[in-house]
């Protein structure tokens, strides 16, 4: 089976040991050697996702993080093509999700021996998402956290960056939930979700599915520092919180207005600052390589 690897070349230490290890398990397989495409900074895997499905690619390895993973998914929404992981990013969210392998020889084993297993997307502003999108805090987190930090610490970065972000004032939302009556409320962050889990192994959603033709929407509304501490620590401990300051929703689509522009961001990755976030769910849209 023909295969291409996307590469982001700054989430890995040594692209060319990489190289070597993915092509030596095919080789052991008996597959061909891949065709190779390193991303760039005007250019995160779009067009070397298009290059691979042009070259015959049947499965596309991603090694680097979940903004790569997205960039290779908006490519291969709706194709016969598979994606496979190699993960090598911060969070590596996706690849927690599905419950991916993390080293090279499990992940060819993976793609050799394993299943295919067909997933939904979510959409909004034109473009696909694998896990997640947001506006409020969450994206103003992920903003206020320099990618040094990420090299260094890891996904513990991002509690660092939520620091300089966690007294920021309040955003009052209305929202409108498969064309409902909309709904007002005061929040710090509404996110809409394909997959569950966040960074920590917290899970926000406790049984969303990506494959379910639905996605998962939390308005997330504590009350000053002691609210974040009891919501972070009903999340660690899986128990509920009292009174529960998350509202969750299960829908196709949502609307969310704001009263003033808010950081928004898209599978961890900033994105324009608005005052609206609109997501649809796109059902059975990927193929992914699972064990």
């Amino acid at each position: 089976m023909r295969t291409a690897v996307v590469i982001n070349p700054t989430s890995v230490v040594d692209a060319e040991r990489v190289r070597v290890d993915v092509a030596g398990a095919l080789a052991d397989a008996g597959w061909p050697e891949p065709l190779w495409f390193q991303t760039s900074v005007s250019d995160p895997g779009h067009g070397q996702t298009r290059a691979a499905i042009a070259g015959g690619a049947e499965v596309v390895f991603v090694c680097g993080g979940d903004g790569t993973i997205r960039a290779c998914a908006d490519q291969l929404a709706g194709t016969q093509v598979a994606l496979a992981v190699l993960p090598a990013g911060t969070g590596n969210l996706f690849a927690a999700n599905l419950g991916l392998p993390t080293g090279v020889r499990s992940c060819v084993d993976t793609v050799v021996t394993g299943q295919r297993r067909l997933i939904d997307l979510g959409c909004s502003d034109g473009h696909h998402f694998a896990l997640m999108t947001g506006m409020g805090f969450d994206a103003a987190m992920m903003e206020a956290t320099p990618a040094s930090w990420k090299r260094r610490l890891g996904w513990p970065a991002y509690v660092l960056g939520g620091l300089r972000r966690v007294f920021d004032r309040p955003m009052r939302v209305r929202i409108e939930l498969d064309g409902q009556t909309p709904v007002a409320r005061t929040a710090r962050t509404v996110l809409v979700a394909n997959m569950g889990r966040l960074q920590g192994g917290v899970d926000l959603f406790g049984d969303a599915q990506p494959d379910d033709g639905l996605l998962d929407v939390a308005v997330v509304a504590p009350r000053g520092t002691w609210g974040w501490l009891k919501m972070a620590a009903a999340l660690v401990s899986r128990r509920p919180a009292n009174p529960r300051p998350i509202e969750t929703y299960r829908v196709s689509t949502v609307d969310v207005v704001c009263d003033r522009a808010q950081p928004r961001q898209i599978d961890g990755d900033p994105i324009e600052p608005s005052d609206r976030l609109t997501a649809t769910v796109r059902p059975k849209m990927l193929w992914v390589c699972v064990p």
